[in-house]
């Protein structure tokens, strides 16, 4: 039995460990090509572009995976974030779109989720169903809607035609309404008797205990948004203003090596945001399966 136990061990972490390497091997090997200097990059690369008519392009040769650099370079870096503004400021433009996204729509999300868990009217699970099948239709589905709006609204071809969809998305409503259902009864009754009104139980009971589900919410959001490509597209016509999700697909075919220091820079803010919350976005996510509607 405890030759079985350790066989199906070793097993399971063989597999979980071939999992995780072909996971991470894109992102490594987008990290160390990003130090290569441009000859490297065409000499490994080089022959997917060598044969492009207009915008379409294919494999004329081999390509060579290559995860560790001769020689190390950050000239890739130089030119991404000094010689090319452009990058720059297309990475500006996506925390000037996505940090307003989170805060707005958190803010959003606790008012409503606190509105759902304290609100006993006949209507409540009717209302509470309709953000379910909301969040559950695909962003695609309300992109046209959101374009008419958008224009009759005038906001059009400006960051708010972004931020106004994005803050009243429904996600963060379902996750945060299910983890202030987890708040004891008795916690906010004793808030009440002792003279505690609704604002001060809102602020000092419920978002305190939220506190971990508020922050694998924001960590969720955030990825989501700073990876957005259709948005951007749609409702900000204008290049000067789009973020460099929209970008990166734009990158000459024969700036390759730029095209692995700009994604390895774009992974960065993701990166830190995830391993300084890494803890509560594991608490608030664990929480969720535990809940009772």
């Amino acid at each position: 039995m405890k030759k079985k136990k350790y066989f199906g061990r070793a097993a399971m972490f063989i597999i979980s460990a071939v999992f995780a390497f072909l996971f991470l091997m894109p992102t490594v090997l987008t990290i160390t090509n990003s130090f290569m200097e441009q000859s490297e990059i065409n000499a490994n690369y080089g022959m997917i572009f060598s044969n492009i008519t207009g915008d379409r392009g294919y494999i004329a040769d081999k390509v060579t995976l290559k995860f560790i650099p001769d020689k190390v370079s950050l000239s890739q870096y130089i030119t991404a974030l000094i010689k090319s503004p452009d990058y720059l400021l297309k990475f500006w433009n996506s925390v000037i779109l996505v940090v307003p996204i989170v805060f707005l729509q958190l803010g959003t999300a606790a008012l409503a989720s606190y509105g759902f868990t304290r609100w006993r009217g006949k209507f409540r699970s009717f209302m509470f169903f309709f953000y379910v099948i909301l969040m559950l239709m695909p962003y695609q589905v309300t992109l046209v809607p959101n374009y008419l709006v958008s224009e009759w609204m005038g906001i059009l071809n400006t960051r708010w035609s972004i931020i106004f969809p994005g803050m009243f998305a429904p996600f963060s409503v379902f996750l945060l309404t299910k983890s202030m259902r987890r708040i004891p009864a008795s916690l906010i009754e004793a808030a009440k008797l002792d003279g505690a009104s609704e604002w001060q139980i809102f602020t000092r009971v419920c978002l305190p205990q939220c506190r971990s589900a508020l922050y694998s919410i924001a960590i969720l959001v955030f990825i989501d948004y700073w990876n957005m490509v259709e948005q951007p597209i749609i409702l900000l016509p204008d290049p000067a203003q789009q973020p460099l999700s929209v970008y990166l697909s734009q990158i000459n075919a024969g700036e390759v090596g730029i095209a692995f220091a700009v994604a390895t820079i774009y992974m960065i803010p993701t990166l830190l945001l995830f391993l300084h919350g890494e803890e509560y976005l594991v608490e608030g996510i664990a929480h969720q399966g535990s809940v009772k509607g």
